[in-house]
């Protein structure tokens, strides 16, 4: 016992240490990564070219992106907020919600208490070291507002109901025993799903799918269902179809290329970019998971649980329903590799838990991940600094 002590308080300081480095990377690449390109236009009312200075303009501007440019309306209000705090401050936030994102997939993924600072440090690793296009998906405000912002809502939505199945192959509940339902989630779970809804049109409607086979779940169950579920998922689904039909998503949908060529042309351009999201944006995350599968089923014998095989639906929702898009680019991976890290680390933990002497090697793949996502940050840092040439 003082032994594996001993190992668990060398893991947390080296999980803790290396988290700190990472802070201080991420936060000196924000400081080199300026507004750019969508953020120049989004700082402004977007009908012309003034400025936004108050909250009030932020509506004005999103009422006219609704109609005329695209239905994400709430992913941007999120930007031109950060937008109109100024690049330090927007800079610091950025950094606080990626360690906001780590602790939420640590709660998706079924580790008590978010999981301490190993569960906090495998999240953060593998958000930068999987992940197809760091820059644009976490670093370029417009993305961050896109994808690193809304994913929190998101999975904070997903949380409440996957909670609901805590059962014997789940983390969180070790008793077996129902959790204890959310302070005041009746009345916060309303615009939380409208957020989770109204996000990207993929993770939108996947996270609604499986807040819906969570409900049948229970019923199924007999198990009983409360009025807040029925509640979330009816906003999910209400601001899923908002996204959806937003008038301005038809005017941009005029203007794309892929609307020259034929039906057969456009499956084939559809199939392609389906495969290469799986075959090359998403092949790491991929790979990563299926060898945490083998040593967790095959070779442990461990049960991979319903609440890991709803988080892999979603993700292969989110990743299957971009088909419908014309465009698939590799920063809208993001919502889809996030849900498959919830699965990987759930597995992780399922593993230590069941052969404590595997925690070294699982932190030291960990750690490989870390230096992967820190060798692009410290390239480019080392770029911007006139390192290298």
């Amino acid at each position: 016992m003082k032994h594996k002590n001993k190992k668990n308080i060398i893991l947390c300081t080296a999980a803790c240490i290396l988290t700190l480095i990472s802070i201080c990377v991420i936060y000196a690449v924000h400081k080199e990564i300026p507004f750019m390109m969508d953020d120049i236009w989004y700082s402004t009312k977007l009908s012309s070219e003034e400025p936004i200075k108050n909250f009030a303009d932020i509506v004005e501007s999103q009422i006219w992106h609704y109609f005329n440019w695209g239905g994400r309306s709430m992913t941007h209000a999120l930007l031109q907020l950060t937008l109109l705090s100024g690049e330090t401050a927007a800079d610091i936030l950025n950094v606080a919600v990626t360690l906001l994102l780590c602790f939420v997939i640590c709660l998706n993924a079924g580790i008590k208490r978010g999981g301490g600072m190993p569960g906090i440090f495998a999240a953060l690793s593998m958000l930068l070291g999987l992940n197809a296009n760091w820059k644009m998906s976490m670093f370029w405000q417009a993305g961050a507002a896109n994808y690193l912002y809304i994913t929190v809502f998101i999975m904070l939505y997903l949380y409440c109901y996957l909670r609901e199945l805590d059962d014997a192959d789940c983390l969180v509940s070790e008793t077996g025993q129902p959790a204890n339902k959310l302070f005041g989630i009746t009345l916060w779970i309303i615009p939380l799903g409208i957020l989770a809804g109204w996000s990207n049109e993929n993770m939108g409607a996947a996270v609604w799918i499986v807040s819906l086979l969570v409900i049948i779940i229970k019923l199924r169950e007999h198990s009983g269902i409360s009025a807040w579920m029925i509640l979330g998922n009816i906003s999910c689904l209400f601001g899923s179809i908002m996204v959806i039909i937003a008038p301005g998503n038809f005017v941009r949908s005029a203007q794309i290329e892929e609307n020259q060529y034929g039906l057969l042309w456009r499956c084939f351009l559809r199939g392609y970019a389906e495969s290469t999201a799986m075959c090359d944006y998403l092949f790491p995350t991929v790979l990563l998971l299926v060898f945490v599968m083998i040593i967790a089923g095959p070779v442990l014998g461990l049960p991979i649980g319903r609440r890991n095989l709803l988080l892999a639906a979603a993700a292969i929702l989110s990743w299957g329903a971009m088909v419908l898009s014309p465009h698939y680019p590799d920063r809208a991976t993001f919502g889809t590799m996030v849900l498959l890290i919830c699965v990987i680390i759930s597995l992780m933990v399922k593993i230590i838990k069941s052969r404590s002497d595997l925690s070294v090697p699982i932190f030291i793949v960990n750690v490989l991940i870390w230096l992967r996502g820190m060798y692009f940050l410290g390239e480019y840092l080392a770029i911007c600094w006139g390192w290298i040439q």
